[in-house]
């Protein structure tokens, strides 16, 4: 343990901030996983619905640095081509 008192507070910063980094990601993986459940039922007006929330979650993400921008986009087109691909 740290005995500085900003080494401490960068600690519990970082706790913090790896918290919510957790929360966001758990986020994409669970809109991500809801794409692909409708994507393996053959529903397409769910697939899309489930891709327009998934892309909004994951560029959410990116945008508050959770995710490197290239790494979102990466996700967003896997999704978008697992949807288009069901026609």
């Amino acid at each position: 343990m740290a005995n500085i008192k900003s080494a401490k507070k960068r600690i519990l910063v970082a706790e913090v901030k790896a918290a919510r980094n957790k929360s966001i990601r758990s986020a994409v993986k669970t809109s991500m996983k809801k794409v692909d459940a409708a994507v393996a039922a053959q529903d397409k007006d769910a697939a899309a619905a489930a891709l327009k929330d998934a892309v909004s979650t994951i560029e959410k993400a990116a945008s508050k640095g959770v995710y490197h921008k290239n790494n979102a986009s990466r996700k967003v087109s896997r999704l978008s081509k697992a949807v288009s691909s069901m026609e």
